[in-house]
């Protein structure tokens, strides 16, 4: 087998980020429509109700140039500013200040994320006093960052998807009456991100992605993927899990699990994972005829 010494991953995210290079310069003619020279002479604003107005008046406003997420779809123009100047002020819009703006002052959402905002502006300013923590090279790499993350997140939703459409396309196929739920289940902290429904029994499916070979946190993966199959068996359910990595060398025989779908390939190469996906399905229908 050939492996693939690119890292995919990344040639896509920085493709990413150069499109997004344009909502950058778009925010610097911004500021300059509002008498700023660039964005650190924005950062040290020493007047609050005057940065505030300007965040804001930015947060409503509307513009044709788009921010990408991490599988390059466009975020829609609200979110797209919110996350744009966190972003920047090298901060996580999602995860760590959305918890926050419940108890921020101000009588719209946008009014709320313009005085959090501003308070991030005092104090994250002082923390890079140099003019080229705010070029366009320097936030490029915060943006990689973040939009790492946020493809992390978006392919597993993505690839619960993939492996959904695999199962129904197979399962109508062969006029199976097995229902995909809608909803993962969780069963002592574990996640099971698709549940197949058979009239008497149900069968958990969790979908494991690893991108990476080797080192620690293939440990951690196997250990992971062992965990899911484990809980599901103690109380009382089938286990298939569906694991796509490149040269994984766990052995699930070892936990007695019958029936699994393993791909050796990249999880990037989206393409050719589907119809591969599909093939593994039908080798497992006589087992999913039990169910039916």
């Amino acid at each position: 087998m050939a492996f693939i010494i690119e890292n995919l991953r990344l040639r896509e995210l920085v493709a990413i980020v150069k499109q997004n290079q344009r909502f950058y310069e778009d925010f610097c003619v911004y500021l300059q429509q509002r008498n700023y020279r660039d964005v650190p002479a924005f950062i040290t604003e020493p007047s609050d109700d005057k940065a505030i107005k300007v965040i804001k008046d930015y947060l409503e406003r509307q513009s044709e140039v788009q921010l990408f997420d991490g599988l390059a779809r466009p975020y829609k123009d609200a979110t797209a500013r919110w996350y744009f100047l966190a972003w920047m002020l090298r901060d996580a819009p999602a995860q760590r200040l959305q918890p926050i703006l419940t108890s921020v002052e101000g009588k719209s959402l946008d009014d709320k994320r313009a005085n959090l905002l501003n308070q991030l502006r005092k104090f994250v300013g002082p923390l890079f006093p140099q003019a080229e923590s705010w070029s366009w090279p320097a936030l490029s790499e915060v943006m990689l960052a973040r939009l790492e993350g946020s493809r992390r997140a978006l392919k597993g939703t993505r690839f619960e998807e993939i492996v959904r459409k695999a199962l129904r396309k197979v399962f109508e196929r062969h006029s199976l009456p097995l229902a995909i739920g809608d909803r993962e289940k969780r069963i002592n902290e574990e996640t099971f991100d698709i549940q197949i429904l058979g009239k008497k029994q149900t069968i958990l499916v969790p979908v494991k992605t690893r991108e990476t070979m080797g080192g620690g946190h293939a440990n951690l993966f196997t250990r992971d993927i062992f965990k899911a199959i484990s809980i599901a068996h103690e109380n009382g359910y089938e286990c298939v899990p569906v694991i796509i990595a490149e040269s994984w060398g766990g052995d699930l025989k070892s936990l007695k699990c019958e029936h699994f779908i393993q791909l050796n390939t990249n999880p990037n190469q989206i393409e050719a994972i589907e119809p591969l996906l599909e093939k593994e399905v039908e080798k497992l229908i006589p087992f999913f005829k039990r169910f039916a």
